[in-house]
C-alpha cells in the first residue's frame, strides 16, 4: 500500500471572443487502490465524430462493435463480426477503406492519413457497416 498522495487541478474557460477565466482550484486525495475493472466491452454499435473535425492532414475515428449476448460462440467466447469503415466523396465514390476485417466486440480507433489518399480539400464522408448495423458521418479536409 503506498501513502496517500493528492492532486490539485483547475478548469479554464475560453470564451468565443478569446477571454478565458479559470475555476477555483480544487486537490483530490489518492488512496490505494484496490481494484481495478476490466473495460467493459460496448452493448450497442456506435460510430463516433472524426476528430480534429475539420482536418489537415490527420483525423480519428472511433467506433464500438457490441458485445451480442445472441451472438456468441459455442464456447461461450463473444462471437466476431466484419466490419468495414469507408471514406466516400461528396459522388459517393469510394476514396479509401479504413477497415476491411472482421473484429471482435470492442472499442476501436482508427487514424486516417488523408494525405496518403491523394484528395482534394472538401467534403466527404465515411460509413461503416458491421452485420445489420450501419451509420455514416460527415468530415472536412482543409489542406
Amino acid at each position: 500500500m503506498r501513502d496517500v498522495e493528492s492532486v490539485d487541478y483547475r478548469l479554464k474557460q475560453i470564451d468565443n471572443d478569446g477571454t478565458f477565466a479559470y475555476s477555483k482550484t480544487i486537490t483530490v486525495e489518492l488512496t490505494s487502490i484496490t481494484s481495478v475493472e476490466d473495460e467493459e466491452l460496448p452493448t450497442v454499435y456506435s460510430l463516433e465524430q472524426n476528430y480534429p473535425d475539420p482536418f489537415n492532414p490527420t483525423t480519428t475515428i472511433k467506433f464500438a462493435i457490441p458485445q451480442d449476448v445472441k451472438r456468441q460462440t459455442r464456447d461461450g467466447l463473444p462471437a466476431s463480426g466484419a466490419v468495414r469503415l469507408v471514406v466516400y466523396d461528396i459522388l459517393g465514390r469510394e476514396v479509401a477503406t479504413l477497415v476491411n476485417e472482421v473484429k471482435q466486440p470492442g472499442m476501436y480507433k482508427v487514424e486516417w492519413n488523408a494525405s496518403s489518399s491523394g484528395i482534394a480539400s472538401g467534403v466527404y464522408y465515411y460509413r461503416i457497416t458491421a452485420g445489420s448495423f450501419s451509420d455514416t458521418k460527415k468530415l472536412m479536409i482543409i489542406k
